[in-house]
């Protein structure tokens, strides 16, 4: 039996003979470590930062020659903020944590597509000149990165392998960015498209998310024993997963489909106050 001062930790199998397997429970079902190493416990969470050099580098690179290439000090103040999240979202302890609960790996993309990507595309360059085709191209890319890589399968092979995983963050996090940047700075002409494909983007978003809330059984193998040291069942950190994808999501991009008519209605506005003076 666990002894009395414990008994609160022994559905973990953290005492009594269950002690053993839970102390091997993370290694068997990560058989191969993971990029992100060993799903940690709560007590280890806080030390478990992702300090690899090359990426620390690679996204380094990328902010300083985004900021060197900015147009105004906006573009800047936003590309530094938008790297600045996606180096936290990739290097902090949600980077251990998303192998422990798939409700932090959703909420470590949900990071990077829909707060980093949006910031970082608003500190690139006007797109007013780029035909409407890139537009519908990037919706693509972000629905197939989207949709591949949280079925079970692309996903359970993310834990390894390390270039699956990274092949999953580079298509799922740059065809974000290339999506904002159409979604964020477009001509008023091409507002019916961009609404278009914003909502298309909010739509499937919702409906995957929708998919992994209102399942009845865990879909991800790697997290069917990690979840419980946070006191969640698989199924329940599933369905944060999915709630973390349905609601943020649809909103974001409602804001973006506002923001484009606002800027629409400006534009009839100043067009007919316009007229109204020359006819004057």
């Amino acid at each position: 039996m666990c002894p009395k001062s414990g008994r609160k930790n022994c559905w973990r199998g953290e005492c009594g003979p269950k002690l053993a397997a839970a102390k091997k429970k993370r290694v068997r079902v990560h058989s191969v470590l993971p990029y992100c190493g060993l799903p940690p416990l709560p007590g280890e969470l806080l030390s478990r930062f992702n300090l690899d050099p090359i990426l620390a580098v690679t996204l380094t690179g990328l902010a300083l020659a985004h900021l060197s290439n900015a147009h105004s000090g906006r573009a800047r103040a936003y590309a530094a903020a938008g790297w600045t999240i996606a180096a936290l979202a990739l290097m902090s302890p949600l980077c251990a944590w998303s192998v422990a609960l798939f409700s932090a790996r959703i909420g470590q993309h949900m990071i990077l597509a829909l707060v980093a990507a949006p910031l970082i595309a608003s500190g690139l360059k006007s797109s007013h000149s780029r035909r409407g085709g890139g537009l519908w191209a990037y919706g693509l890319v972000f629905f197939a990165a989207l949709w591949v890589w949280h079925m079970p399968a692309p996903y359970d092979a993310t834990f390894a392998s390390t270039p699956l995983y990274w092949l999953m963050h580079v298509t799922l996090f740059g065809g974000a960015i290339l999506l904002w940047r159409e979604l964020l700075d477009h001509s008023p002409r091409r507002t019916p498209e961009v609404l278009a494909v914003g909502l298309l983007s909010s739509l499937q978003m919702g409906m995957l998310g929708a998919i992994l809330t209102l399942a009845t059984h865990p879909l991800f193998y790697p997290h069917l024993l990690t979840s419980y040291a946070w006191r969640l069942t698989p199924l329940q950190d599933q369905q944060l997963g999915g709630a973390l994808m349905w609601v943020p999501g649809m909103l974001l991009f409602l804001w973006a489909a506002i923001r484009s008519l606002r800027r629409l209605w400006r534009v009839f506005e100043d067009t007919r106050q316009h007229d109204t003076a020359r006819v004057s």
